[in-house]
């Protein structure tokens, strides 16, 4: 009798169900702590279960994730989105904690998804950089734009615009900072070193969009195929056809990677107006029909993949 296991994941706690029989169990709850995690190990290692499922709920299930995998028990971490698909298809029209594990542990009985294996530390670690880097570059921008509004304003008093010059300033130190770790924790490796070299070789991706793009690329298994690149990225198409009268035009998924898309949106635009194959190719997908969007997306795509 095979047991199948659900967990869904909190910030504080998590809920756990196990399915034997087509039938769960009462809902479980454990602490988001090292002693709530060894405790959740010791109750699972008493059903043996044949795998755990639980989503990719931002950084909160890594840990435990991790855990789990060190003590040999078989979990597979899914696409939320996935997941979504599957509760709509379920009718579930309640949405709980319990109510997910439940339905998570059926999820791991019914569609039977891959086995998850976690990445090497350093290469989360760089990750983590990567994405702090990307975070407050985003803030730095905000920031510079209210600086405009403020300076546009001759009423705005000098203190404040003292205030926004000062905090941006204190927010380009940090990017600078966060960039000098993750080039020489790039460095320290010369497989790493390669792979970054590499990136750097495609036209419009200088220093900063190379450390985005490899720190996503780099816990990625390498057995994976461009077309499943591409889609963790969330740059491959979906199609919406059914019979004769739903034929919709095929539009980005949007379901993956938002990080990585970000990264390659400016390369692209800069590939296409300096690289000659780039702009050839974008220039034939707008002669074919395709929007100006739809044309930068497949250049994205081609500068990811290769393909």
């Amino acid at each position: 009798m095979s047991t199948f296991v659900g967990i869904d994941i909190a910030a504080k706690t998590v809920d756990l169900v196990v399915r034997q029989n087509d039938k769960n169990s009462s809902v479980k709850t454990f602490q988001q702590t090292p002693g709530g995690r060894a405790t959740l190990i010791e109750f699972l290692q008493k059903h043996h279960p044949k795998l755990i499922v639980m989503e990719a709920t931002g950084i909160y299930y890594l840990d435990l994730a991790v855990a789990l995998h060190d003590a040999k028990i078989s979990i597979s971490v899914i696409n939320p989105k996935s997941f979504n698909h599957f509760a709509q298809m379920k009718l579930a029209h309640s949405k709980t904690d319990g109510i997910d594990a439940a339905l998570l542990a059926e999820y791991a009985q019914r569609m039977t998804p891959e086995k998850w294996t976690p990445p090497h530390k350093d290469k989360l670690k760089l990750r983590d950089i990567s994405r702090q880097i990307n975070r407050l570059t985003g803030d730095c921008t905000k920031a510079k734009n209210r600086l405009h509004a403020m300076t546009s304003y001759e009423g705005t008093s000098y203190v404040v615009i003292l205030d926004e010059q000062e905090g941006i300033a204190s927010l380009e130190n940090r990017i600078q900072r966060l960039r000098t770790a993750a080039i020489e924790m790039i460095k320290s490796d010369a497989d790493i070193a390669q792979q970054f070299n590499n990136i750097l070789t495609a036209k419009g991706i200088g220093e900063v969009s190379a450390i985005t793009l490899l720190g996503e690329l780099i816990i990625l298994p390498e057995t994976l195929k461009a077309n499943q690149v591409s889609r963790y990225a969330g740059l491959d198409v979906r199609l919406n056809q059914s019979g004769s009268s739903l034929n919709r035009p095929g539009r980005l998924s949007k379901a993956g990677n938002t990080y990585l898309r970000c990264a390659l949106f400016m390369p692209a635009m800069s590939a296409v107006r300096h690289d000659p194959n780039a702009k050839a190719f974008y220039q034939a997908l707008i002669a074919r029909g395709k929007k100006k969007i739809q044309a930068m997306c497949a250049v994205m795509r081609k500068m990811l993949t290769g393909v």
